[in-house]
């Protein structure tokens, strides 16, 4: 069922959003894209820390995406791209939710609350890379208007990935 309202609420991860991120990724429907297996705890622990200290220097940051009962339900937002091969040096968006959540919403609406989020701290450029088989995060990008501008083959997992850009 989809989501209601033109709203969605992130939060900068707290500690205890660890566990939730650790429990809601832990499907390999999920991590289809990501690697295929799932992180332990401890992978979340500092990736929620992380995402803690880029809000602290950009303010933005990969934020925890709640459902209106305050309850995570996955993660939303813009990092730096954090890798050494791809759009090295720029801010990416990006989107993990649990896969009961999937198909209302969220991530399409969750997704331009962090474009507006990124215009407001001076952000004036973004990309985001996906997996060039991972249908459902393009159609999202597709949605918010970005446009394929490169393609890129991860040195890791010699997977093809799709960088979108949108100028904010």
């Amino acid at each position: 069922m989809p989501i209601s309202g033109a709203s969605v609420q992130l939060r900068v991860p707290i500690p205890e959003d660890a566990a939730a991120w650790h429990r809601l990724f832990d499907d390999p429907d999920v991590m289809e894209f990501h690697g295929g297996a799932s992180h332990d705890l401890a992978h979340y622990e500092e990736f929620t820390a992380r995402q803690r200290a880029h809000h602290d220097h950009i303010g933005v940051c990969l934020y925890t995406l709640l459902d209106a009962a305050g309850e995570p339900v996955g993660f939303t937002g813009a990092q730096p791209w954090p890798h050494e091969w791809g759009p090295k040096g720029e801010i990416e968006i990006g989107w993990r939710l649990g896969r009961a959540h999937w198909g209302r919403g969220y991530a399409t609406l969750a997704a331009e609350t962090t474009l507006e989020r990124a215009r407001a701290v001076g952000i004036r450029h973004v990309v985001a890379m996906v997996a060039a088989e991972n249908a459902r995060s393009i159609a999202v990008i597709q949605r918010l208007g970005m446009k394929e501008s490169e393609t890129y083959v991860s040195p890791v997992s010699k997977t093809r990935g799709l960088c979108f850009r949108l100028d904010l």
